[in-house]
């Protein structure tokens, strides 16, 4: 399944946000909020000259059943945007929770202006002048302004947190078929390694090579079982990727050990960068096949790793000794290159490169990037 799948099938438009983390945030923000309306409350306060009891009274019976209309208002939007987004995307309900918000702090706020005409009676105070913002239409109007703001608020609070979720999720997918495209590609390696080694074995079976066989054998089993224990989504050390092809080429050199010569010059420094697990055995599988396999003769291999300022670099050449192939030897279709090139997109993205081709000196190079990386 795709990521446009999982987006298409509704994982991520029935899936409300993080109630815990919202709570969490309407309470800080709500604080806030409230610290700025007490403020204005405060200066409008300090502008009235009969500040009586009975007056200070209404204000914070004011003030406060505000605060309980917010926090009702807050609930119901939430419980609104719960059940918009069990059918529709959060995109297709942000407009209809706006209008529902609208709707909603009017009708409270009527309700709050409305309470105001039996306060009079209540606590003895006399009634608002008919030009006062305490009469019906002016609070009606203050009260929707704070009622308002608060909701449209907390509905981008709730979209935040929607989006933060949908961002986490849609990053786990993308690592989770990062992980299994670079599994994919890593163990497509294995079975060409292994058609190769068990045709060579045959071979010295049927050559009377039993001893060789074995200790073929044995070195076969001992990389294999290496191999497998191997995460492919993690990365290893330069020095322990070299030790593990140093168990791969005691396998090869069991096919080839007249004809090869292999030579290893690392940077002291170098064999503390990390890189992909098994990135060099299918290079140097690349350069056993097509340059000792291929041909005959004898083939030198070199192998190279030095540090290029924030890049890792590492250099594989072998011989394209003059002459005829090897009958029955087929034409290399660059499998084992198009693997590593694609499993160092997959982890690096444009951060790498990968060159190959012959360098003009009767030999074949492969020279890989990567960013230096050390534990």
């Amino acid at each position: 399944m795709t990521l446009d799948d999982i987006i298409a099938d509704g994982t991520f438009k029935n899936r409300p946000a993080n109630f815990r983390g919202i709570k969490a945030a309407t309470l800080r923000f709500g604080a806030f909020y409230l610290f700025v309306l007490m403020i204005i409350v405060a200066l409008f306060l300090s502008s009235v000259e009969d500040a009586s009891n009975r007056m200070l009274l209404l204000r914070a019976i004011q003030f406060f059943s505000l605060i309980a209309l917010i926090v009702l208002n807050s609930f119901i939007i939430y419980i609104i945007y719960e059940r918009l987004t069990r059918s529709r995307t959060s995109e297709d309900s942000l407009p209809i929770l706006l209008i529902a918000s609208l709707a909603l702090s009017l009708a409270t706020s009527m309700l709050w202006a409305g309470a105001h005409k039996f306060y009079p009676a209540l606590l003895g105070t006399p009634p608002p002048a008919p030009h006062s913002l305490d009469n019906f239409g002016g609070l009606v109007v203050i009260s929707w302004g704070f009622l308002f703001g608060w909701s449209c608020l907390f509905v981008m609070l709730v979209f935040a947190f929607e989006l933060n979720d949908r961002k986490l999720r849609l990053a786990a997918a993308r690592e989770e078929a990062l992980g299994a495209q670079m599994r994919a590609l890593r163990y497509q390696i294995n079975p060409h390694f292994l058609f190769n080694t068990l045709n060579s074995i045959g071979g010295l079976i049927e050559e009377g090579s039993a001893t060789q066989a074995e200790r073929m054998v044995l070195s076969l089993s001992t990389f294999l079982r290496t191999t497998l224990a191997l995460d492919p989504f993690n990365d290893v050390t330069l020095a322990d990727e070299l030790a593990l092809q140093e168990e791969y080429l005691g396998i090869e050199r069991e096919r080839f050990s007249d004809r090869m010569t292999f030579t290893i010059a690392v940077e002291d420094q170098a064999e503390s960068a990390l890189v992909p697990s098994l990135i060099l055995q299918p290079l140097i599988e690349n350069a056993i096949k097509h340059g000792v396999g291929a041909m005959r003769g004898k083939v030198s291999i070199d192998l190279r790793v030095c540090r290029l300022g924030d890049q890792l670099s590492i250099v594989i050449e072998n011989d394209m000794p003059e002459g005829e192939p090897i009958s029955g030897r087929p034409v290399g279709t660059r499998v084992g290159l198009r693997n590593v090139e694609d499993r160092m997109r997959a982890r690096f993205q444009s951060g790498c490169t990968l060159q190959s081709g012959p360098d003009g000196r009767g030999r074949f190079r492969v020279a890989l990037t990567m960013p230096w990386r050390v534990l």
